[in-house]
């Protein structure tokens, strides 16, 4: 037996590459002669499927002349070109007949059994095609001819039937560019402006609610209170304690004097404003409760939190009527209104969800963020709602949630949403930016920065929640420097003194 030598990876790697190199080395440097048979059929076939339509058209015949070719200022012996190819004359219908087909006298005795001289007649009420026109101005010495915003129109014979149909005025609506879509005028909003700021909590402020007299709201803090607050004065009327962690929402009833709240205790508690103490507790949630909502016109209250459900409870017997259960992730703002869809809720799940109350089960699912949904707001006239996350902003349409417009250049973690019956839409970021627009354009008016309590740190700013007051004149906002602002618009501003800063743009394709 012989001894098979040794060598290293690295000697072997490259004799495998130098034996395939020697192997393809003749078929690279190389190539095959090409076959002329094969080039001229593959050219061929080419030229059928491309051109196959088209080149073997007919071309009229250039012996036929223009019935008023006798008028032309000396162009009367011009044969007549396909340009200027006259059309077929058939009795009840509206002629052209058909693009293409030359009029002859022979054709059109055949077919209408008419003789020559009603072939001129009818020949000679045609109008004439724009090249005639055009030509008999050249010849006529008059050279400015005025092109429609520069471009060379197309004559041919669809476009000379077209003249023929229309009486001679060519459709220059058809030849015009067509105009890029753009935003229309926004409607002028006074600007807002910072008037009074609240201090009292002793914790950031994560919730807010206004009672329906437009009197008095209340505001939920980390530091567990519920304070209630004079809306005029801005002074403190009471607190509120029983929650064992922060206050993650609030909302006051209509009807009864009953106040609800719910916070990342787990725990949904109604308060008795008669009495100012707590009358029932809603036990369900597994984890946080971070949002809650009344239904307008039904005795039902709807929370949503931490372990991705939306529990649907029965006000006064506080039995759990549904779990809507869908969302995989938490499930961060939900908003009920009387008309279906009655719930609403948005998600970290990135998704918004509209659900069928009565089936306890969802009707649509809108994935078209790509981040977490963090806030949820319903016109308060339109059927429509706004959604808000980190990429975005969404303006919707009931009841199928079909999507309008985009709302971009909030560049933060959007907490929350407010909007007003004038159609002022707010939003309010992570880093204390607040921005207005206009809900119906998603013009961007307005941008201001809240300003920081002072002694607490520029990194506090942030705003955690915000709503109108009933009248839709002030703005509340719930802040990380545990205060508690109200905006109001500018009454001297004007349009003269505060232009809108608007310029038409071009209405960029729907990003999703």
């Amino acid at each position: 037996m012989e001894e098979v030598s040794k060598h290293s990876v690295h000697t072997l790697v490259f004799r495998s590459l130098k034996r395939s190199h020697d192997m393809f080395i003749s078929d690279n440097t190389q190539p095959p002669p090409q076959d002329e048979l094969s080039a001229r059929i593959k050219l061929a076939c080419k030229a059928r499927d491309e051109y196959g339509m088209v080149k073997d058209m007919v071309t009229p015949r250039d012996s036929t002349r223009h019935p008023d070719s006798d008028q032309d200022n000396g162009t009367n012996d011009r044969p007549i070109s396909e340009l200027d190819m006259p059309t077929q004359v058939v009795l009840n219908y509206p002629y052209p007949n058909a693009p293409g087909v030359q009029l002859s006298a022979e054709t059109a005795a055949q077919q209408q059994g008419l003789s020559q001289q009603g072939i001129d007649e009818v020949l000679r009420g045609l109008p004439l095609s724009q090249q005639a026109i055009e030509r008999r101005k050249m010849a006529a010495g008059v050279t400015d001819i005025k092109r429609h915003a520069g471009l060379e129109e197309r004559v041919g014979p669809t476009s000379n039937a077209l003249v023929a149909v229309t009486g001679g005025t060519k459709n220059s609506q058809a030849l015009l560019p067509r105009k890029a879509p753009t935003m229309p005028k926004p409607q002028w909003h006074a600007p807002w402006k910072l008037y009074r700021v609240i201090s009292g909590h002793l914790g950031w402020v994560r919730s807010l609610a206004v009672e329906p007299g437009n009197e008095w709201f209340v505001s939920g803090s980390n530091d567990r209170v519920i304070k209630i607050w004079d809306l005029a004065s801005g002074k403190l009327k009471l607190s509120l304690t029983g929650h064992i962690s922060a206050v993650r929402g609030l909302a006051v009833s209509k009807r009864q004097p009953y106040l609800f709240s719910c916070g990342e205790d787990k725990q949904v508690k109604c308060w008795d404003l008669e009495q100012n103490k707590v009358i029932r507790h809603y036990h369900g949630h597994l984890s946080a409760c971070h949002a809650l909502d009344l239904h307008p016109t039904l005795d039902i209250l709807a929370s949503c939190g931490r372990d991705a459900s939306i529990r649907i409870w029965d006000m006064r017997t506080k039995a759990c009527i549904h779990t809507l259960t869908g969302h995989t992730n938490t499930v961060a703002t939900v908003k009920c209104q009387a008309a279906e869809p009655q719930i609403v809720s948005g998600s970290h799940d990135s998704t918004v969800r509209l659900w069928d109350l009565a089936g306890g089960k969802t009707r649509a699912t809108l994935t078209n963020h790509k981040k977490s949904v963090r806030a949820l707001v319903l016109h308060p006239k339109l059927y429509m709602m706004a959604s808000a996350s980190p990429d975005n902003i969404k303006e919707w349409k009931f009841p199928d949630g079909n999507f309008i417009q985009n709302l971009s250049g909030h560049q933060a973690i959007v907490n929350c949403l407010a909007v007003n019956s004038d159609n002022v839409l707010v939003s309010g970021g992570d880093n204390g930016s607040l921005h207005f627009w206009d809900w119906r354009t998603g013009f961007n008016f307005q941008r201001t920065q809240a300003p920081t309590q002072s002694g607490s740190l520029d990194s506090e700013a942030g705003v955690f929640a915000m709503m109108f007051d009933n009248s839709g004149s002030r703005l509340i906002t719930a802040e990380a420097d545990k205060t508690i602002k109200i905006y109001k618009e500018d009454d001297e501003a004007t349009e003269e003194t505060h232009p809108l800063n608007w310029k038409p743009e071009i209405l960029k394709k729907k990003k999703y």
